[in-house]
């Protein structure tokens, strides 16, 4: 029982991503080991988004992992947790960041037409 409890920690995301229409990477910062290459962080980014980019939910486990995500028009932001942490606590990274995924599909919007 006692190996279920976690100690508060800084760390509580594991990762957060940001990827286009087509899955592909345009940020992705790791906060631990656990996809220690390139290659492996790509894979499970791949795999992320082949779950995701469909569905309607903002929450998934996949991999052992929490996955909180947010999509808007052509951007897809997630927040990556452990299996253990609280959706809660991930969703609020997501929300405070839901205006960095309007500011930048804003300015690539600006960016297309001038």
């Amino acid at each position: 029982m006692d190996a279920l409890i976690l100690e508060p920690s800084l760390y509580t995301v594991k990762a957060v991503l940001i990827l286009d229409n087509d899955g592909e990477r345009l940020y992705a910062k790791y906060y631990d080991d656990t996809y220690p290459t390139v290659k492996e962080q790509k894979a499970f980014e791949k795999n992320i988004f082949n779950k995701t980019h469909r569905t309607d939910s903002e929450i998934a486990l996949l991999e052992g992992l929490t996955v909180v995500y947010k999509s808007n028009i052509d951007l897809y932001f997630y927040v990556i947790g452990s299996s253990h942490e609280n959706e809660v606590i991930l969703i609020m990274v997501t929300g405070v960041s839901n205006w960095l995924c309007s500011f930048i599909s804003l300015l690539m919007h600006i960016c297309m037409y001038n």
